[in-house]
């Protein structure tokens, strides 16, 4: 048995439209995207919360979802890949620009979350931001005496409110997370639960945990040591494995590329779907509960 054959499934696990051939291409996945209607018209886009360690990929997945829309590879959220610390210190909502108008979707990136007790973000804070109760440019800094001032009181209106949690996990450093950060995800995946808001993760870095992905991206739902990980991932966050998705983020091309845009618009397309659900799940609770009131 050759080294492909004991790494490689026989055929892939999740089906991906690779092909312009397949009913859902990467043209239609970024089409229907462009075009989702939401389950609440009175709701203009629903709300994507990333956490997850220091060096993740939040920030860069942001930019790789931006540059797929974009046709070319941007850098509006900050990121850093080298200090070894969480290079966004503050809460912000991030836009995808459809024309003129943006897509009915953000992401809201935040501190990563490092071991120590004093050290990146705090889990309460995240908790507040599910609840949209953090104000735009709040800083996470543990350090700030003027925290208070960045909470809200109640959320503005229900679009502050968060319609999906995503936390964002290396493929190459699960196994080596420190459990102090699975702590903290854990506490913060009580709190959504608390709250009923879906959960998913977004695996990054695939090309560095798999050699067999690194020289060929297509390779990603054949490989033994994908499946592996996501596994591991579902393990360790409480995530079932039909809402992990792994991805690569660019980070060192100048130009996007078709089979990049495809895993990206995949997860994309179901992280969006899962925070609808919620956003229809509410629009009807809502009004069950004026129908109990009235009558």
């Amino acid at each position: 048995m050759g080294a492909s054959e004991s790494t490689e499934f026989d055929k892939p696990w999740r089906e991906t439209p690779w092909e312009p051939f397949f009913n859902r291409n990467r043209e239609l996945l970024e089409k229907n995207l462009r075009e989702l209607k939401l389950s609440d018209s009175n709701v203009k886009y629903v709300r994507i919360l990333l956490a997850g360690a220091v060096g993740a990929g939040k920030s860069s997945f942001i930019n790789s979802v931006n540059s797929v829309f974009q046709g070319q590879i941007t850098t509006e959220a900050l990121a850093d890949t080298v200090s070894g610390t969480s290079f966004t210190k503050t809460y912000r909502t991030y836009c995808i620009r459809n024309g003129q108008s943006f897509l009915p979707f953000v992401f809201n990136d935040i501190m990563g979350l490092e071991s120590g007790d004093s050290q990146g973000a705090d889990p309460e804070d995240i908790a507040k931001a599910l609840e949209g109760l953090l104000k735009e440019g709040y800083n996470f800094n543990p350090t700030d005496s003027a925290k208070k001032g960045g909470y809200r009181s109640k959320p503005s209106k229900s679009e502050n409110l968060t319609h999906c949690l995503v936390y964002v996990i290396a493929a190459d450093k699960v196994s080596m997370m420190n459990q102090e950060i699975f702590k903290k995800i854990k506490y913060i995946r009580e709190k959504a639960s608390e709250l009923e808001i879906p959960q998913a993760v977004i695996m990054t870095r695939v090309d560095e945990a798999c050699p067999l992905v690194q020289n060929n991206l297509r390779k990603i739902y054949t490989s033994k040591k994908i499946k592996e990980k996501m596994q591991e991932c579902s393990n360790s966050v409480g995530v079932p494995v039909s809402h992990i998705f792994p991805v690569k983020n660019y980070h060192e091309e100048i130009d996007t590329q078709n089979d990049t845009d495809v895993l990206i618009l995949r997860a994309l397309t179901q992280i969006v779907h899962i925070a609808d659900d919620l956003l229809n799940k509410r629009k009807s609770e809502s009004k069950k509960g004026c129908f109990l009131c009235c009558c």
